[in-house]
């Protein structure tokens, strides 16, 4: 298996464990009773909140690079380049969910972008 693949199923298992833990936070604050039900009109605040939406946000980041990833792999267009931008996406999007969760604002937005650019020049790889 590639190491790009590998670290495309890391961030899966990555993202699977956030939404976990966004439900167990969230369970804390609001309890199990409020979050079997519709939700309608719940609003989770401090870090429930940001949990809620670095799980919502991952879930997205791996939307978008899933493909890239796939397509990759299926033209051999795989090489180091490509293994080193996956590694530097996990590693970012892991850093990402932590500063978010801890509420470190600039650091956050830039572990982020680096997640976005890595996931963008893996189409661009593509494409050329």
């Amino acid at each position: 298996m590639q190491d790009f693949i590998l670290y495309l199923a890391f961030y899966g298992l990555i993202v699977v464990i956030v939404i976990l833990a966004q439900v167990l936070v969230a369970a804390q604050q609001v309890g199990l009773s409020t979050l079997a039900g519709n939700r309608e009109d719940l609003v989770l605040t401090g870090l429930a909140g940001r949990m809620e939406r670095a799980a919502n946000n991952s879930l997205l980041a791996l939307a978008l690079v899933a493909p890239a990833v796939l397509m990759t792999n299926l033209s051999d267009a795989a090489d180091n380049l490509a293994d080193q931008l996956m590694l530097t996406f996990l590693l970012a999007r892991i850093a990402y969910v932590a500063l978010y969760a801890l509420g470190i604002v600039w650091f956050r937005t830039a572990a982020w972008v680096t997640a976005f650019v890595c996931t963008a020049l893996l189409y661009v790889g593509l494409v050329l």
